[in-house]
């Protein structure tokens, strides 16, 4: 089999502060977490930023200003900035960072989706920030909005005009379709690098004849065209990343899918699940890919000072 590529997503846009103590919320947490996650193994670090004053979501320029470059000069790790932010931002909002850093990487939700994460909601009973509650409640009336048009948009100012490739996150089967869509038009070219999103409300659910079938649709429409990643939200994580390494796919971990490092115990850093998935792939015979082989297994422009 090829080398495998461990992606860690660090902190994301959907858990709260009140979840966990050790989300990443800071720039400082930020960097310590990622910096620690690419010497445990992670060849790409896919990068969300939070208000530091209150742990929210963001999109300004200079809450990802406030770590990228620390993170670029300590690390060689693929810096992977999200173009999905959060559901309850515009996509001008979402493409303000990436569009200012121009990284040799980005991510792209491959449809609008409900993205329900209420009952989240139901497990907590205090809350440290007064914007949690309603974040989380009011999300069983929350769409994220990425129409066709919206995409074509990423993919033409991120990937045609600024060199990025794209981790293409598919929450269904029908984003495989979509992405296929955009494969005919030519906006987007070989080799593809999806990653499948199992386990949240309002996409496919965690079950491992959904990881055999989106393999098998994403064979039909891609061929050897494509590489595919697997992330799984919350219990499932392991158990479904586990599935594919043993299919030859790539895998995603970070506190972004799941807080958890095993059952009842919170994983105190991003890098705690990074060691934990590289014991497993190496265990069943697989190599850990390098952030250089990376870059080349996916056809990135390189890590170069001019690429973040």
């Amino acid at each position: 089999m090829s080398k495998i590529i461990i992606t860690c997503a660090i902190t994301g846009s959907i858990h709260t502060p009140s979840m966990s103590p050790y989300l990443p919320i800071t720039a400082d947490d930020i960097t310590e977490h990622s910096i620690a996650a690419a010497e445990a193994g992670a060849a790409i670090l896919h990068l969300h930023a939070r208000d530091p004053k209150d742990g929210r979501p963001s999109a300004a320029p200079e809450h990802f200003n406030a770590f990228l470059p620390r993170i670029k000069q300590n690390c060689d790790a693929v810096l992977n900035l999200t173009t999905g932010g959060s559901a309850t931002m515009t996509l001008e909002q979402r493409l303000a960072a990436p569009l200012q850093a121009e990284p040799e990487m980005c991510s792209l939700n491959m449809g609008s989706m409900n993205f329900a994460l209420y009952p989240a909601a139901e497990k907590i009973t205090e809350w440290k920030y007064d914007w949690e509650q309603p974040f989380l409640e009011n999300s069983d009336d929350l769409i994220f909005k990425n129409t066709p048009r919206d995409m074509a948009h990423v993919m033409t100012e991120m990937g045609t005009k600024r060199g990025a490739r794209f981790e293409f996150e598919c929450y269904e089967v029908g984003h495989l379709y979509m992405l296929k869509h955009f494969v005919d038009r030519g906006l987007v070219n070989a080799p593809l690098f999806i990653q499948f999103v199992f386990g949240v409300l309002g996409g496919i659910g965690p079950d491992p004849e959904n990881l055999t079938h989106m393999k098998s649709i994403a064979d039909k429409l891609f061929g050897d065209t494509y590489t595919f990643s697997v992330l799984a939200a919350g219990r499932h994580q392991m158990p479904l990343i586990t599935m594919s390494a043993i299919l030859g796919g790539h895998v995603r971990v970070g506190l972004e899918d799941s807080l958890m490092i095993s059952r009842g115990t919170l994983a105190k850093t991003n890098a705690e699940q990074v060691t934990k998935i590289r014991r497993i792939v190496e265990d069943l015979g697989r190599t850990v890919a390098t952030p250089s082989e990376a870059r080349a297994m996916l056809h990135l422009k390189g890590g170069d000072a001019t690429a973040i």
